[in-house]
């Protein structure tokens, strides 16, 4: 998740629930003050990696948790055009990336290992958005 883009802003958001109880995990360049109230965790998967994070890699995860959950941002446009208001489905909803692939795919262990987290942690709705994996979707047709 890219935590500078406006959708993911915490201005107006109140004080992170008591019931959560995961983290902001550090990595190559992301650092624990990149998580606020609205984005109140961040995960990633894969340690061994030295420059892992849980930053995405392309802007999928950014793309996919700001349409279900960014904080309205005013003056939004794709490089100029279609000037307008972004918003996501749920504005006021808190969100917290598991980032589970990487540029070589998924597993489906990996992905299980960050759902279990999810529900550790205390997480109400989880959307998984892994787009195309060849290794994982060989794992999912091959699943009796």
């Amino acid at each position: 998740i890219w935590p500078e883009s406006p959708s993911f802003r915490d201005e107006g958001i109140g004080k992170i629930p008591s019931k959560w109880k995961g983290v902001c995990m550090e990595g190559h360049d992301f650092k624990k003050f990149n998580c606020n109230r609205k984005l109140i965790g961040a995960r990633y998967y894969g340690k061994k990696d030295p420059k892992g994070s849980p930053r995405d890699f392309n802007g999928h995860g950014s793309h996919t948790a700001s349409t279900a959950a960014g904080v309205i941002v005013n003056n939004a446009s794709y490089y100029g055009l279609a000037k307008g208001i972004a918003r996501g489905g749920s504005p006021s909803a808190r969100i917290a990336a598991y980032k589970a692939c990487t540029e070589k795919g998924c597993s489906g262990g990996t992905l299980l290992k960050a759902i279990d987290d999810a529900i550790k942690d205390g997480v109400d709705i989880i959307s998984i958005s892994i787009g195309f994996s060849s290794e994982f979707l060989s794992e999912y047709l091959s699943d009796p």
